[in-house]
C-alpha cells in the first residue's frame, strides 16, 4: 500500500490533536514549549537521517511511501519526527493532568 506510512502517522496524530484542545488539560496554551521540545530533537534526528540515508545505512521502501521527498527524505519520515513527539508529549501532559486530578479526588 503506497500510503501505509502516511496513514499510520495520520491515525496516530488524529486523536491526540483533537483532544489537545481540551480546556482541562490546557495543552494548547503552551505552544512555545511544544515547538522547542519538538524542534530541537527534530533538527538532530533529521540531520542524522539525511546522513544515514546518504551513506546507505538505511533506505525507504517505495512501496509504502507517497514519493514526495524533503531533503532526500520521504515526507512521511519528516512528519514522523513531528507527529510522534507531539503524541508523546500530549500523552505525558494528559497523564500529569489525570494523576493530579485523581490525587485531588483521593484526598
Amino acid at each position: 500500500m503506497k500510503y501505509e506510512y502516511f496513514t499510520v502517522l495520520l491515525i496516530a496524530f488524529f486523536f491526540p490533536f483533537i483532544l489537545s484542545f481540551s480546556r482541562e488539560i490546557n495543552f494548547y496554551k503552551k505552544p512555545l514549549r511544544l515547538i522547542i521540545s519538538i524542534g530541537i530533537p527534530f533538527i538532530f534526528f533529521i540531520a542524522w537521517d539525511v546522513f544515514a540515508t546518504y551513506k546507505g545505512h538505511w533506505n525507504f521502501n517505495d512501496s509504502y511511501i507517497i514519493g514526495f521527498n524533503i531533503i532526500n527524505l520521504p515526507v512521511e519520515e519528516v512528519l514522523f519526527f513531528i507527529i510522534i513527539p507531539f503524541c508523546g508529549i500530549f500523552t505525558w501532559e494528559s497523564l500529569k493532568y489525570f494523576i493530579k486530578k485523581y490525587n485531588r479526588n483521593i484526598n
